[in-house]
């Protein structure tokens, strides 16, 4: 088949051709395609990558979940921690291997938002999930949240509350029966907390996410050397098959340093899964505006 070329306008009176008003079309027809996708996203290189036009939802919440687990390990402050509130666009591809890519935008509340704060933050996310494997790939970049020195600040001042904790190991549950959490035991409760999230990244799946259900016992608690060593034990709330798993989590922080986790967790999982050691980042890979 030959090709031809489409003829240009011919040149206005002056001798120059319209291009401004062509180019300035283009250029609108280009931004209105980018609004419509998630911020940074875009098609896997590989061509073996189809897009999921029909985007089940619980895909996009998994993936959110993902995110802000690994987000709230790597950032390490219990002051910073993020819940999901809710996902506003997505995009999935999928190709051969039943590896899924996951690009969204979604918005978050602080755990423990203070009285009149913002309670809203917002997020845009890359996350890659395996198939069946677990610890998704994660890179995500979060706006209009706390400041980075109020988060030190109020980081600073549970630390020193944290440093003249009594030792807790008579604590049995938190929460308690009732599902209340004495003041008293907040900070340990938010501690623990931050701990998890590594867990319950590490542990996601496409189809399987985690929620921090219970801290059932604390084993050790000491202050030495600056930083609050905690050794613990959680039940983690496994949705899709309705188990709860015990693991016996034991974290080194302190505030702006970066969050040490090494855990061990009984359950379906193979050895390989069942433990795992990680060192976090006072800083999350992806520069996290107001952070």
């Amino acid at each position: 088949m030959q090709l031809h070329r489409l003829p240009l306008p011919a040149p206005g009176p002056g001798g120059s051709r319209p291009a401004a008003p062509l180019l300035a079309l283009l250029l609108l027809l280009a931004l209105q395609g980018t609004a419509a996708a998630p911020a940074g996203s875009e098609q896997p290189q590989d061509s073996g990558w189809q897009q999921d036009a029909e985007i089940p939802r619980r895909t996009l919440q998994q993936a959110a979940r993902a995110a802000l687990h690994f987000l709230n390990f790597r950032v390490g402050s219990p002051s910073a921690l993020r819940v999901l509130s809710a996902v506003q666009q997505g995009r999935t591809w999928v190709n051969s291997k039943k590896e899924c890519q996951v690009d969204l935008v979604f918005t978050t509340e602080r755990y423990n938002p203070g009285e009149g704060e913002e309670h809203l933050g917002k997020c845009s996310a890359r996350v890659f999930f395996r198939g069946e494997k677990p610890r998704p790939a994660v890179n995500v970049t979060c706006t209009r949240f706390i400041e980075k020195s109020k988060r030190q600040q109020e980081d600073f001042q549970l630390y020193q509350h944290m440093k003249q904790l009594k030792s807790p190991l008579d604590v049995v549950s938190i929460p308690d029966s009732h599902g209340h959490i004495d003041p008293s035991l907040r900070p340990i409760w938010d501690l623990a907390f931050l701990g998890s999230s590594y867990v319950m990244w590490e542990k996601t799946t496409q189809f399987s996410h985690y929620y921090l259900a219970q801290l059932s016992s604390v084993q050790q608690w000491k202050t030495n050397d600056d930083a609050i060593d905690f050794t613990y034990t959680v039940l983690l709330h496994e949705f899709s098959t309705q188990e709860m798993v015990p693991c016996r989590i034991h974290l080194v922080w302190y505030p702006s340093k970066p969050l040490k986790v090494k855990y061990h967790c009984q359950g379906l999982q193979t050895p390989e899964e069942a433990s795992g050691t990680e060192e976090g980042s006072a800083v999350a890979p992806t520069e996290l505006g107001n952070f």
